[in-house]
Protein backbone atom coordinates (compact mmCIF):
# COMPACT_ATOMS: atom_id res chain seq x y z
CA UNK A 1 0.00 0.00 0.00
CA UNK A 2 2.68 2.64 0.77
CA UNK A 3 4.17 1.99 -2.66
CA UNK A 4 0.93 2.84 -4.57
CA UNK A 5 -0.20 5.81 -2.43
CA UNK A 6 2.51 8.17 -3.72
CA UNK A 7 1.59 7.79 -7.42
CA UNK A 8 -2.10 8.21 -6.61
CA UNK A 9 -1.38 11.40 -4.68
CA UNK A 10 0.78 12.67 -7.53
CA UNK A 11 -2.01 11.99 -10.05
CA UNK A 12 -4.51 13.90 -7.92
CA UNK A 13 -2.19 16.90 -7.68
CA UNK A 14 -1.61 16.78 -11.43
CA UNK A 15 -5.34 16.68 -12.19
CA UNK A 16 -5.97 19.61 -9.84
CA UNK A 17 -3.19 21.65 -11.45
CA UNK A 18 -4.53 20.87 -14.92
CA UNK A 19 -8.04 21.96 -13.90
CA UNK A 20 -6.73 25.24 -12.45
CA UNK A 21 -4.68 25.97 -15.57
CA UNK A 22 -7.66 25.09 -17.79
CA UNK A 23 -9.90 27.51 -15.88
CA UNK A 24 -7.32 30.30 -16.18
CA UNK A 25 -6.81 29.64 -19.89
CA UNK A 26 -10.56 29.45 -20.47
CA UNK A 27 -11.17 32.74 -18.67
CA UNK A 28 -8.43 34.43 -20.70
CA UNK A 29 -9.91 33.08 -23.94
CA UNK A 30 -13.40 34.26 -22.98
CA UNK A 31 -12.01 37.70 -22.19
CA UNK A 32 -10.03 37.87 -25.42
CA UNK A 33 -12.98 36.70 -27.58
CA UNK A 34 -15.58 38.83 -25.76
CA UNK A 35 -16.52 40.80 -28.88
CA UNK A 36 -17.38 37.57 -30.70
CA UNK A 37 -18.84 35.47 -27.89
CA UNK A 38 -20.96 38.14 -26.20
CA UNK A 39 -23.44 38.54 -29.10
CA UNK A 40 -23.53 34.76 -29.53
CA UNK A 41 -24.34 34.21 -25.83
CA UNK A 42 -27.06 36.88 -25.96
CA UNK A 43 -28.52 35.31 -29.10
CA UNK A 44 -28.59 31.85 -27.50
CA UNK A 45 -30.26 33.33 -24.42
CA UNK A 46 -32.90 35.07 -26.56
CA UNK A 47 -33.44 31.87 -28.58
CA UNK A 48 -34.17 29.92 -25.40
CA UNK A 49 -36.52 32.68 -24.24
CA UNK A 50 -38.40 32.73 -27.57
CA UNK A 51 -38.60 28.92 -27.60
CA UNK A 52 -40.13 28.94 -24.12
CA UNK A 53 -42.56 31.66 -25.21
CA UNK A 54 -43.55 29.50 -28.20
CA UNK A 55 -44.26 26.53 -25.93
CA UNK A 56 -46.46 28.69 -23.71
CA UNK A 57 -48.42 29.91 -26.76
CA UNK A 58 -48.75 26.34 -28.04
CA UNK A 59 -50.18 25.18 -24.71
CA UNK A 60 -52.48 28.13 -24.07
CA UNK A 61 -53.77 28.86 -27.59
CA UNK A 62 -55.27 26.55 -30.24
CA UNK A 63 -52.37 26.99 -32.65
CA UNK A 64 -50.82 24.60 -35.15
CA UNK A 65 -47.43 23.33 -33.94
CA UNK A 66 -45.53 25.15 -36.69
CA UNK A 67 -47.29 28.49 -36.08
CA UNK A 68 -46.24 28.90 -32.45
CA UNK A 69 -42.57 29.78 -33.07
CA UNK A 70 -43.20 32.41 -35.82
CA UNK A 71 -45.88 34.01 -33.64
CA UNK A 72 -43.50 34.07 -30.68
CA UNK A 73 -40.82 35.72 -32.85
CA UNK A 74 -43.26 38.37 -34.11
CA UNK A 75 -44.55 39.14 -30.62
CA UNK A 76 -41.00 39.33 -29.27
CA UNK A 77 -39.99 41.77 -32.03
CA UNK A 78 -43.05 43.91 -31.28
CA UNK A 79 -42.19 43.87 -27.58
CA UNK A 80 -38.55 44.81 -28.12
CA UNK A 81 -39.49 47.46 -30.70
CA UNK A 82 -42.05 48.99 -28.36
CA UNK A 83 -39.48 48.99 -25.58
CA UNK A 84 -36.96 50.82 -27.79
CA UNK A 85 -39.54 53.44 -28.79
CA UNK A 86 -40.58 53.93 -25.16
CA UNK A 87 -36.97 54.42 -24.05
CA UNK A 88 -36.21 56.82 -26.91
CA UNK A 89 -39.28 58.99 -26.26
CA UNK A 90 -38.76 59.19 -22.52
CA UNK A 91 -35.02 59.73 -22.85
CA UNK A 92 -35.64 62.69 -25.18
CA UNK A 93 -38.17 64.16 -22.73
CA UNK A 94 -35.75 63.65 -19.85
CA UNK A 95 -32.90 65.33 -21.74
CA UNK A 96 -35.09 68.38 -22.39
CA UNK A 97 -35.80 68.67 -18.65
CA UNK A 98 -32.16 68.49 -17.55
CA UNK A 99 -31.51 72.12 -18.41
CA UNK A 100 -34.29 73.15 -16.03
CA UNK A 101 -32.51 71.37 -13.17
CA UNK A 102 -29.33 73.47 -13.53
CA UNK A 103 -30.21 76.13 -10.90
CA UNK A 104 -31.26 73.48 -8.43
CA UNK A 105 -28.05 71.50 -9.09
CA UNK A 106 -25.98 74.61 -8.34
CA UNK A 107 -27.88 75.09 -5.07
CA UNK A 108 -27.26 71.49 -4.02
CA UNK A 109 -23.55 71.83 -4.87
CA UNK A 110 -23.34 75.05 -2.83
CA UNK A 111 -24.90 73.36 0.21
CA UNK A 112 -22.64 70.34 -0.08
CA UNK A 113 -19.60 72.60 -0.45
CA UNK A 114 -20.64 74.53 2.64
CA UNK A 115 -20.94 71.33 4.65
CA UNK A 116 -17.40 70.23 3.72
CA UNK A 117 -15.92 73.70 4.27
CA UNK A 118 -15.39 74.90 0.68
CA UNK A 119 -15.67 78.72 0.50
CA UNK A 120 -16.22 79.04 -3.26
CA UNK A 121 -18.40 76.16 -4.50
CA UNK A 122 -17.99 75.07 -8.12
CA UNK A 123 -20.87 75.28 -10.55
CA UNK A 124 -22.17 72.55 -12.81
CA UNK A 125 -20.64 74.17 -15.89
CA UNK A 126 -17.24 74.29 -14.21
CA UNK A 127 -17.46 70.61 -13.29
CA UNK A 128 -18.46 69.72 -16.85
CA UNK A 129 -15.45 71.58 -18.26
CA UNK A 130 -13.18 69.87 -15.74
CA UNK A 131 -14.39 66.49 -16.97
CA UNK A 132 -13.19 67.29 -20.55
CA UNK A 133 -16.46 67.28 -22.58
CA UNK A 134 -14.71 66.22 -25.79
CA UNK A 135 -13.32 63.11 -24.15
CA UNK A 136 -16.66 62.34 -22.47
CA UNK A 137 -18.57 62.63 -25.74
CA UNK A 138 -15.97 60.43 -27.41
CA UNK A 139 -16.48 57.75 -24.78
CA UNK A 140 -20.25 57.99 -25.17
CA UNK A 141 -19.96 57.71 -28.96
CA UNK A 142 -17.67 54.69 -28.62
CA UNK A 143 -20.11 53.03 -26.23
CA UNK A 144 -23.04 53.67 -28.60
CA UNK A 145 -21.06 52.22 -31.50
CA UNK A 146 -20.19 49.12 -29.46
CA UNK A 147 -23.81 48.75 -28.36
CA UNK A 148 -25.11 49.06 -31.92
CA UNK A 149 -22.58 46.54 -33.22
CA UNK A 150 -23.40 44.05 -30.44
CA UNK A 151 -27.15 44.43 -31.05
CA UNK A 152 -26.73 43.91 -34.81
CA UNK A 153 -24.58 40.78 -34.41
CA UNK A 154 -26.98 39.45 -31.76
CA UNK A 155 -29.92 39.73 -34.16
CA UNK A 156 -27.91 38.04 -36.93
CA UNK A 157 -26.89 35.18 -34.64
CA UNK A 158 -30.46 34.87 -33.37
CA UNK A 159 -31.83 34.57 -36.89
CA UNK A 160 -29.36 31.82 -37.80
CA UNK A 161 -29.99 29.94 -34.54
CA UNK A 162 -33.75 29.96 -35.10
CA UNK A 163 -33.32 28.97 -38.75
CA UNK A 164 -31.05 26.05 -37.82
CA UNK A 165 -33.39 24.86 -35.08
CA UNK A 166 -35.06 22.25 -37.31
CA UNK A 167 -31.78 20.45 -37.98
CA UNK A 168 -30.77 19.95 -34.36
CA UNK A 169 -32.51 16.58 -34.17
CA UNK A 170 -30.40 15.16 -36.98
CA UNK A 171 -27.28 16.69 -35.45
CA UNK A 172 -28.02 15.03 -32.12
CA UNK A 173 -28.39 11.66 -33.86
CA UNK A 174 -25.08 12.21 -35.63
CA UNK A 175 -23.23 13.25 -32.46
CA UNK A 176 -24.75 10.52 -30.26
CA UNK A 177 -25.53 7.41 -32.32
CA UNK A 178 -26.30 5.39 -29.21
CA UNK A 179 -29.85 5.95 -27.99
CA UNK A 180 -28.91 5.95 -24.28
CA UNK A 181 -26.23 8.63 -24.68
CA UNK A 182 -28.50 10.69 -26.93
CA UNK A 183 -31.27 10.54 -24.35
CA UNK A 184 -28.85 11.65 -21.64
CA UNK A 185 -27.65 14.58 -23.79
CA UNK A 186 -31.24 15.66 -24.48
CA UNK A 187 -32.04 15.55 -20.75
CA UNK A 188 -28.96 17.66 -19.99
CA UNK A 189 -30.00 20.27 -22.55
CA UNK A 190 -33.56 20.24 -21.17
CA UNK A 191 -32.25 20.92 -17.65
CA UNK A 192 -30.16 23.84 -18.93
CA UNK A 193 -33.14 25.21 -20.84
CA UNK A 194 -35.43 24.86 -17.84
CA UNK A 195 -32.84 26.60 -15.65
CA UNK A 196 -32.69 29.59 -18.00
CA UNK A 197 -36.47 29.82 -18.20
CA UNK A 198 -36.89 29.55 -14.44
CA UNK A 199 -34.25 32.25 -13.98
CA UNK A 200 -36.27 34.53 -16.25
CA UNK A 201 -39.41 33.67 -14.32
CA UNK A 202 -37.86 34.44 -10.91
CA UNK A 203 -36.23 37.68 -12.11
CA UNK A 204 -39.46 38.83 -13.77
CA UNK A 205 -41.63 38.18 -10.73
CA UNK A 206 -39.24 39.81 -8.25
CA UNK A 207 -38.57 42.68 -10.66
CA UNK A 208 -42.30 43.35 -10.99
CA UNK A 209 -42.61 43.43 -7.20
CA UNK A 210 -39.89 46.08 -6.87
CA UNK A 211 -41.10 48.01 -9.91
CA UNK A 212 -44.74 48.11 -8.83
CA UNK A 213 -44.02 49.47 -5.36
CA UNK A 214 -41.45 51.94 -6.71
CA UNK A 215 -43.83 53.27 -9.35
CA UNK A 216 -46.62 53.84 -6.82
CA UNK A 217 -44.28 55.68 -4.45
CA UNK A 218 -42.86 57.85 -7.24
CA UNK A 219 -46.38 58.76 -8.33
CA UNK A 220 -47.32 59.56 -4.73
CA UNK A 221 -44.47 62.05 -4.27
CA UNK A 222 -44.96 63.52 -7.77
CA UNK A 223 -41.60 62.60 -9.33
CA UNK A 224 -41.29 63.45 -13.02
CA UNK A 225 -40.96 60.59 -15.53
CA UNK A 226 -42.13 58.01 -12.99
CA UNK A 227 -42.92 55.45 -15.72
CA UNK A 228 -39.44 55.86 -17.23
CA UNK A 229 -37.72 55.38 -13.87
CA UNK A 230 -39.92 52.37 -13.11
CA UNK A 231 -38.98 50.77 -16.44
CA UNK A 232 -35.26 51.30 -15.77
CA UNK A 233 -35.66 49.72 -12.33
CA UNK A 234 -37.38 46.71 -13.93
CA UNK A 235 -34.59 46.27 -16.51
CA UNK A 236 -31.88 46.64 -13.85
CA UNK A 237 -33.53 43.95 -11.72
CA UNK A 238 -32.46 41.31 -14.25
CA UNK A 239 -28.89 41.76 -13.03
CA UNK A 240 -28.77 39.50 -9.95
CA UNK A 241 -27.85 40.74 -6.48
CA UNK A 242 -26.84 44.32 -7.37
CA UNK A 243 -29.24 45.21 -10.19
CA UNK A 244 -32.12 46.28 -7.98
CA UNK A 245 -29.86 48.30 -5.69
CA UNK A 246 -28.39 50.20 -8.64
CA UNK A 247 -31.77 50.74 -10.28
CA UNK A 248 -33.43 52.41 -7.29
CA UNK A 249 -30.52 54.82 -6.70
CA UNK A 250 -31.40 57.30 -9.47
CA UNK A 251 -34.96 58.40 -8.46
CA UNK A 252 -33.95 59.78 -5.01
CA UNK A 253 -31.06 61.68 -6.59
CA UNK A 254 -33.31 63.33 -9.16
CA UNK A 255 -35.88 64.05 -6.47
CA UNK A 256 -33.22 66.26 -4.87
CA UNK A 257 -33.06 68.24 -8.11
CA UNK A 258 -36.78 68.45 -8.78
CA UNK A 259 -38.19 69.41 -5.38
CA UNK A 260 -37.17 72.37 -3.18
CA UNK A 261 -37.57 70.22 -0.05
CA UNK A 262 -35.81 67.02 0.93
CA UNK A 263 -38.58 64.83 2.31
CA UNK A 264 -39.50 63.50 -1.16
CA UNK A 265 -35.95 62.27 -1.76
CA UNK A 266 -35.68 60.69 1.70
CA UNK A 267 -39.08 59.03 1.28
CA UNK A 268 -38.06 57.53 -2.05
CA UNK A 269 -34.71 56.45 -0.64
CA UNK A 270 -36.28 54.71 2.37
CA UNK A 271 -39.17 53.00 0.56
CA UNK A 272 -37.28 51.94 -2.57
CA UNK A 273 -34.32 50.52 -0.71
CA UNK A 274 -36.66 48.98 1.86
CA UNK A 275 -38.64 47.02 -0.73
CA UNK A 276 -35.42 46.09 -2.57
CA UNK A 277 -33.94 44.76 0.66
CA UNK A 278 -37.04 42.73 1.51
CA UNK A 279 -37.36 41.24 -1.98
CA UNK A 280 -33.63 40.69 -2.42
CA UNK A 281 -32.94 39.14 1.00
CA UNK A 282 -36.17 37.26 1.76
CA UNK A 283 -38.28 36.56 -1.34
CA UNK A 284 -35.62 36.23 -4.04
CA UNK A 285 -33.35 33.71 -2.23
CA UNK A 286 -36.32 31.46 -1.45
CA UNK A 287 -37.61 31.52 -5.03
CA UNK A 288 -34.13 31.09 -6.47
CA UNK A 289 -33.19 28.23 -4.16
CA UNK A 290 -36.43 26.40 -4.83
CA UNK A 291 -36.53 26.79 -8.59
CA UNK A 292 -32.91 27.17 -9.75
CA UNK A 293 -31.26 25.09 -6.99
CA UNK A 294 -28.29 27.50 -6.97
CA UNK A 295 -26.35 28.46 -3.86
CA UNK A 296 -26.48 32.26 -3.23
CA UNK A 297 -22.69 32.39 -2.81
CA UNK A 298 -22.30 30.70 -6.20
CA UNK A 299 -24.62 33.30 -7.76
CA UNK A 300 -22.51 36.11 -6.28
CA UNK A 301 -19.25 34.55 -7.51
CA UNK A 302 -20.74 34.00 -10.97
CA UNK A 303 -21.80 37.66 -11.07
CA UNK A 304 -18.26 38.80 -10.19
CA UNK A 305 -16.59 36.40 -12.65
CA UNK A 306 -18.77 37.00 -15.71
CA UNK A 307 -19.08 40.71 -14.96
CA UNK A 308 -15.29 41.02 -14.95
CA UNK A 309 -15.00 39.12 -18.26
CA UNK A 310 -17.97 40.41 -20.28
CA UNK A 311 -19.04 43.55 -18.42
CA UNK A 312 -22.76 44.36 -18.20
CA UNK A 313 -23.64 41.53 -20.58
CA UNK A 314 -21.78 39.06 -18.39
CA UNK A 315 -23.54 40.35 -15.28
CA UNK A 316 -26.90 39.93 -17.02
CA UNK A 317 -26.10 36.36 -18.15
CA UNK A 318 -24.16 35.31 -15.03
CA UNK A 319 -26.89 33.19 -13.42
CA UNK A 320 -27.96 31.32 -16.60
CA UNK A 321 -24.31 30.60 -17.35
CA UNK A 322 -23.78 29.37 -13.78
CA UNK A 323 -26.77 27.04 -14.11
CA UNK A 324 -25.39 25.71 -17.40
CA UNK A 325 -21.95 25.09 -15.86
CA UNK A 326 -23.50 23.33 -12.85
CA UNK A 327 -25.62 20.99 -14.99
CA UNK A 328 -22.70 20.11 -17.30
CA UNK A 329 -20.26 19.49 -14.44
CA UNK A 330 -22.79 17.21 -12.76
CA UNK A 331 -22.62 14.79 -15.71
CA UNK A 332 -19.00 13.77 -15.03
CA UNK A 333 -17.74 11.97 -11.95
CA UNK A 334 -14.50 13.94 -11.83
CA UNK A 335 -16.26 17.33 -11.69
CA UNK A 336 -19.47 16.39 -9.92
CA UNK A 337 -18.14 17.70 -6.59
CA UNK A 338 -17.94 21.20 -8.08
CA UNK A 339 -21.57 20.97 -9.19
CA UNK A 340 -22.55 19.84 -5.70
CA UNK A 341 -20.86 22.93 -4.22
CA UNK A 342 -22.68 25.18 -6.71
CA UNK A 343 -26.09 23.68 -5.92
CA UNK A 344 -28.30 24.74 -3.04
CA UNK A 345 -29.16 21.27 -1.69
CA UNK A 346 -26.35 19.07 -2.98
CA UNK A 347 -28.46 17.64 -5.85
CA UNK A 348 -27.24 19.48 -8.97
CA UNK A 349 -29.10 17.20 -11.37
CA UNK A 350 -32.49 18.46 -10.23
CA UNK A 351 -34.02 21.87 -10.89
CA UNK A 352 -36.84 22.09 -8.40
CA UNK A 353 -40.40 23.06 -9.24
CA UNK A 354 -42.60 23.53 -6.21
CA UNK A 355 -46.06 24.93 -5.78
CA UNK A 356 -46.33 28.58 -6.70
CA UNK A 357 -42.95 28.68 -8.43
CA UNK A 358 -43.72 26.86 -11.67
CA UNK A 359 -43.47 29.25 -14.62
CA UNK A 360 -46.00 29.09 -17.46
CA UNK A 361 -45.26 26.24 -19.82
CA UNK A 362 -43.77 24.00 -17.11
CA UNK A 363 -46.97 22.50 -15.76
CA UNK A 364 -46.91 18.71 -15.47
CA UNK A 365 -48.92 16.81 -18.08
CA UNK A 366 -52.42 15.69 -17.26
CA UNK A 367 -51.30 12.08 -17.13
CA UNK A 368 -49.13 12.95 -14.10
CA UNK A 369 -51.80 14.92 -12.28
CA UNK A 370 -54.72 12.51 -12.67
CA UNK A 371 -54.92 9.58 -10.25
CA UNK A 372 -54.10 6.31 -11.80
CA UNK A 373 -57.01 3.93 -12.32
CA UNK A 374 -56.88 0.79 -10.25
CA UNK A 375 -56.33 -2.31 -12.30
CA UNK A 376 -58.98 -4.96 -12.20
CA UNK A 377 -58.10 -8.40 -10.90
CA UNK A 378 -58.15 -10.87 -13.74
CA UNK A 379 -59.93 -14.02 -12.69
CA UNK A 380 -58.92 -17.39 -14.16
CA UNK A 381 -61.03 -18.29 -17.18
CA UNK A 382 -63.18 -21.38 -16.70
CA UNK A 383 -62.78 -24.00 -19.43
CA UNK A 384 -65.30 -26.56 -20.60
CA UNK A 385 -63.49 -29.26 -18.70
CA UNK A 386 -64.31 -27.61 -15.38
CA UNK A 387 -60.71 -26.65 -14.72
CA UNK A 388 -59.28 -23.21 -14.81
CA UNK A 389 -56.58 -22.14 -17.25
CA UNK A 390 -54.09 -21.83 -14.40
CA UNK A 391 -54.77 -25.39 -13.28
CA UNK A 392 -54.15 -26.70 -16.77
Amino acid sequence: MPVTSAPLKSDAVTRTAVVILAVIAGGAALRWLADILTPLALAAFLAVMIDGFARVLRQRLPLPPRAALPLAVILSLILFGGTAVFIADNAAAFASQVSGYMPRMNQVLARVAGLVGVDVPPTVNQLVHMLDPARSFGMIASWLQSFTSTAAFTLVYLGFILAARAGWKRKMIGMFPEKARRHEAVETFARIRDGVERYLWVQTVTGLMITGVSYLVMLAVGLDNAAFWAFLIFIASYIPVIGGVIGVAAPPLFALLQFPTYWQAFTLLAVLYGVTTVVGNIIYPRMQGRSLNMDPVAVLLALAFWGAIWGVTGAFLSTPLAVMVMVILAQFEGTRWIAVLLSADGEPNQLKSRAGLTPPGHEPPESETKPKATSRTLRPRQTNAGKTTAEK
